[in-house]
């Protein structure tokens, strides 16, 4: 189902909402809010998967297990925040949130803000954070690719997608990379250095997405948002720098990334690894015994879209064949409430 034609290049998060709730309403879809998976696995008595549910809607704690002929893992690779150790973080004095508990920086102007992270999340906290008067620095641990949203008014990665479907990925990251340099100039000068893998490499080996520039470069560039070297450890309202430095801050932003969380809760070994991803990146979206994984090729949503047309295509198949033979009984799936209490 395409966006409405009235929606701009870049949808808000509104209008995105919109069209997810549309497009629920279109096709039938009712998704169960509230209900938390807290484990899955294969039966192999029965041949179905077992999959049990906690539900927390209005103060009723309801215990569900859902009885299914296949499992898709949507999940994706950023379904928990990663908050990392840091000496003396628990100790500090002032507020500490993580980027996906951030809306606005409003409540922050006039405050001293520490980002600890400079992918897309850290550079629009900081950008918004600035916009609200608020005085950021940004923590530049490592080295990261900025590139410009779009380019000659195509969006950047649109661009970068239809090159690669003809030219190889090395001639694609030098071209975005020339194109970087026209459009964004030396950013290294401002404490971006560049990594030595080409974006579209690294985005494919590694699973890091590239920085989409929306104006906190020209924030940087004017002084507004700070850019700082590695955390070292918290003390009280202050943070040592790994340089030595030493700042004062009132509150700290962490925008340090997402991870998968199927380990938790998936209790399969043959298919997905330790780290939450499929053990094959080729062919990750199948696994045995009905299981299926969608939006784990770190290829974004064109990478999902392809996944979940794979997925429907097999599943429809086996449904097809299997309800053809009237002597046997094909079951889709199946809920029972196990507990329920008030």
């Amino acid at each position: 189902m395409p966006f409405p034609e009235s929606f701009p290049e870049y949808p808000t998060k509104r209008q995105f909402i919109d069209y997810l709730e549309s497009y629920a309403s279109r096709f039938e879809i009712n998704p169960k809010f509230n209900e938390c998976v807290q484990t899955a696995r294969f039966d192999e008595t029965s041949g179905l998967w077992r999959v049990k549910t906690v539900s927390n809607a209005e103060s009723t704690r309801t215990e569900v297990e859902y009885i299914c002929r296949w499992l898709v893992v949507a999940t994706g690779e950023n379904a928990e925040r990663v908050v990392p150790e840091i000496d003396g973080l628990n100790e500090f004095t002032g507020e500490v949130i993580h980027a996906c508990d951030y809306k606005s920086g409003e409540k922050f102007a006039g405050k001293k803000v520490l980002v600890v992270g400079c992918g897309n999340s850290g550079m629009e906290v900081s950008l918004d954070l600035a916009n609200h008067f608020a005085k950021p620095s940004m923590v530049v641990r490592s080295s990261v690719h900025v590139m410009p949203r779009e380019v000659m008014g195509k969006s950047t990665f649109e661009l970068a997608m239809k090159m690669l479907a003809w030219l190889p990925l090395w001639l694609v990251d030098k071209i975005l990379l020339v194109l970087c340099w026209l459009v964004l100039g030396n950013i290294e000068k401002y404490g971006l250095k560049r990594p030595e893998m080409g974006p579209m490499e690294l985005k494919s080996v590694k699973g890091k997405t590239p920085v989409l520039d929306i104006g906190a470069l020209e924030k940087i560039r004017s002084g507004k948002i700070d850019v700082v070297p590695g955390v070292k450890r918290f003390d009280g309202n202050r943070v040592e720098l790994v340089n030595g430095e030493q700042l004062e801050v009132d509150s700290v932003v962490l925008a340090t990334g997402y991870r998968s969380n199927v380990p938790y809760w998936l209790q399969e070994s043959e298919f997905f690894a330790k780290n939450g991803f499929p053990k094959a990146a080729n062919s990750g979206w199948k696994g045995r015994t009905g299981l299926y994984a969608v939006g784990f090729t770190r290829r974004g949503l064109s990478g999902v879209s392809m996944d979940a047309v794979k997925i429907a295509q097999d599943i429809g198949s086996v449904w097809k064949l299997e309800t053809k033979q009237p002597t046997k009984r094909s079951t889709a799936s199946h809920r029972r409430c196990i507990s329920q209490q008030f």
